[in-house]
């Protein structure tokens, strides 16, 4: 605004003019107010915005719009620091869990030392260094691996989960503190499920370690299941309860390291699926990692020249719950990418976590179950005073050292069947004389626990669960109580014999009562029952599914 001459300014009150003052006109800036100061007689500052109706004028629009932009321009640069300084948090913290600099033995990966003969990953030194020399030191497997190779049982994982009885050089959760970094980087996860233990080793909450990253479900140890089962039936079954259990999974494969069924499909899905991204083999301890890994690379390599050079250093596998003790890093891929092997999450309700060392082998079912059956005309007699033998109530199954089944309600024709390992001897004694006969034969006939070490630290059947189980088709077993580590009960209400039909029921019968005691905090599971056998498929029953089911419910491979 130019300056406008004194002389034009409106004609000043009559007070000021008589005394004729000498003016000084300021202007700095328009946000400035202008004043008119007396040199003569006057030594107060007089606006003339207040005299005259003179005042700053209003910023442009041009003006608003700058102020604007330099505001967002700086919270642009304010979040952009703290997005720096949060990526920066992260690298620390994969840098701090997956140390790359540090030298593994292949077979565990456990840190290769030189001080410990009983600890992981040690080598003696001649060895060391002339694998360090040569540029060889991924090439080394400790002497651990070596004796698990030849059949040695030696434990290293103690604490919450671990193993009681053995040698104990890293706890449960460091192990899964070496598997959290996942869920800041961008990987495709495989996920290893034990078909014996289904309940036990699914890893409910595996979203808690891997974040958001894809997952391909992978059933193992198929090949264990009765003979003449209908896979279509298994098949469908998993994804009916992985849906229920509201895990989104890409997709479901039923495999068999042994036989490699299964395998290629799960090669082929993750070529699929990987897209630039490391792979992953995660699951429960003992459930086939390592040698599910194995089947992987022998069945890659038919095609890939990666893939077969690093079936040289593959990771061990053995029937120790924990052999894996970090990470393995495996060059599988033509493109770049790595494939891991990684620790088992040790599990506490697991019955692994709460027997001796020593009686681990006897948890693992080596050949094809199996199932054993009892209903009441399969019981001996034990004695004029027992119960009056018109069906199971009154009496007791001890499942080893490590179960017992009281009956409290049955049918005459209820039939339990039992799957799992065969080292677990099966017993049926009446209720009232189940108490002495577990202090009598504890140890003896009711193995695990077995010898003086074992029975020393034995802490008994501290859990019991009362478990009421209903059924409304007597023609169809009625559910399966699993044990977290063990296997699995099937309960049949009537049980079918070849040419007969089951015979109608009251309303008041449809219903079946037991109590089962294990040692704490070992969990006990009831679930749809699994449909194994021959006769699984003639009374399993797929559910229709609505079209968005169809689009949304992940398929299943063999």
């Amino acid at each position: 605004m130019a300056l406008r001459a004194l002389s034009t300014f409106p004609s000043l009150p009559h007070r000021l003019t008589r005394r004729e003052p000498t003016l000084t006109v300021t202007h700095r800036n328009p946000a400035t107010l202008i004043f008119c100061k007396s040199i003569a007689g006057s030594d107060s500052a007089v606006s003339l915005s207040e005299r005259d109706g003179f005042a700053a004028a209003a910023p442009t629009p041009g003006e608003r719009f700058l102020e604007n932009q330099r505001a967002h321009d700086a919270q642009k640069v304010v979040k952009r620091e703290l997005k720096i300084e949060k990526k920066k948090k992260k690298d620390d913290v994969v840098r701090k869990v997956v140390d790359t600099s540090v030298s593994c033995c292949y077979g565990c990966g456990a840190p290769l030392q030189t001080s410990d003969v009983d600890s992981p990953g040690f080598v003696d030194m001649v060895t060391y260094d002339l694998k360090k020399k040569h540029h060889q030191l991924r090439t080394i497997i400790c002497g651990r691996c070596q004796l698990l190779s030849h059949g040695h049982m030696i434990t290293a994982v103690g604490g919450n989960g671990g193993y009681p009885g053995g040698k104990q050089f890293v706890s449960a959760d460091e192990l899964r503190e070496k598997l959290s970094h996942l869920r800041h980087e961008k990987a495709l996860i495989v996920k290893l499920v034990d078909i014996v233990d289904f309940n036990g080793s699914f890893l409910a909450r595996v979203r808690d370690l891997v974040g958001a990253n894809p997952i391909i479900l992978v059933i193992t140890k198929i090949d264990l299941l009765p003979k003449g089962t209908d896979m279509n039936c298994v098949g469908d079954w998993v994804v009916e309860v992985t849906t229920r259990k509201k895990l989104n999974v890409l997709s479901v494969h039923l495999t068999s390291s042994k036989s490699l069924d299964g395998v290629s499909g799960v090669a082929s899905e993750i070529q699929k699926e990987k897209k630039g991204r490391d792979v992953y083999i995660l699951g429960a301890a003992n459930v086939g990692k390592s040698a599910f890994i194995n089947a992987l690379l022998k069945t890659m390599a038919e095609r890939d020249p990666v893939a077969a050079a690093a079936q040289k250093y593959k990771p061990i596998q053995s029937a120790v719950p924990g052999t894996t003790l970090g990470p393995i890093q495996i060059n599988a891929f033509l493109g770049g990418e790595k494939l891991y092997d990684t620790p088992g999450v040790h599990l506490h309700h697991r019955q692994a976590a709460v027997v001796h060392s020593d009686d681990l082998p006897s948890l693992a079912p080596q050949n094809r179950l199996r199932g054993q059956s009892f209903d009441i005309s399969s019981l001996p007699t034990f004695s004029s005073s027992d119960p009056k033998g018109e069906s199971l109530i009154g009496y007791t199954f001890f499942w080893g050292g490590l179960v017992r089944i009281d009956i409290l309600k049955a049918l005459p024709e209820t039939c339990f069947t039992f799957y799992g390992p065969k080292a677990l001897d099966i017993h049926v004694v009446p209720t009232k004389t189940a108490n002495d006969y577990y202090q009598k034969e504890l140890g003896v006939l009711l193995k695990p626990p077995s010898g003086k070490d074992q029975m020393q630290d034995w802490k008994g059947l501290q859990s019991h669960r009362l478990l009421r189980i209903e059924f409304n088709d007597a023609k169809r077993p009625a559910s399966d109580v699993a044990i977290s580590g063990l296997g699995w009960i099937s309960i049949e209400p009537i049980r079918r014999t070849q040419g007969t039909e089951p015979r109608n029921i009251d309303d008041a019968e449809h219903e079946i009562r037991v109590c089962v005691s294990v040692p704490k905090p070992v969990e006990v599971f009831i679930r749809p029952t699994l449909p194994i056998g021959a006769s699984g498929s003639e009374w399993y029953q797929y559910r229709d599914l609505t079209d968005k089911e169809e689009e949304t419910r992940p398929k299943w491979y063999l």
